[in-house]
């Protein structure tokens, strides 16, 4: 398996990892412009490539100037349990490092695998947060409407 970093051509493949674990898509604003905007802002995009150059898994990393925050790290269902994710997790840890950053993650609850995971190669469950997001002005719309 080769970890490498993004290209715009592996758009299309990066799309199928995503629409394949549910990871994101452009329902959730994970466009090519919003991945290339991040790259630009510090972040960085990992793919993880068969030898024939297939993209099977990813890794994404925004950075907000404090942090690194990791997401989409997602693997195709039939190259899960080999390793692929923890490999794609140690290249963006060694980069957050490299960069001299926190690395804050979120995970499912119900994503036990995901969370052991992180667990084993050194993260620590942050507290009893509540999160929330607003993923479109819309939001803020209706929200001054409501007020």
């Amino acid at each position: 398996m080769v970890i490498r970093d993004f290209m715009e051509e592996d758009y299309p493949q990066v799309m199928e990892v995503w629409n394949a674990t549910e990871l994101g898509g452009a329902q959730r604003g994970d466009d090519l412009q919003t991945i290339l905007r991040s790259i630009e802002l510090g972040g960085k995009m990992l793919v993880a490539c068969t030898p024939e150059g297939r993209i099977v898994g990813t890794s994404w990393m925004t950075c907000d100037g404090r942090r690194m925050h990791l997401h989409h790290v997602g693997v195709l269902p039939v190259y899960q349990r080999q390793g692929i994710g923890r490999l794609l997790s140690e290249h963006s840890i060694r980069f957050a490092r490299e960069q001299n950053t926190q690395v804050k993650l979120e995970v499912h609850r119900t994503n036990t695998g995901a969370a052991d995971l992180y667990r084993n190669l050194g993260f620590a469950y942050l507290g009893d947060y509540d999160v929330y997001i607003l993923r479109s002005t819309q939001g803020e719309a209706e929200h001054e409407k409501n007020r």
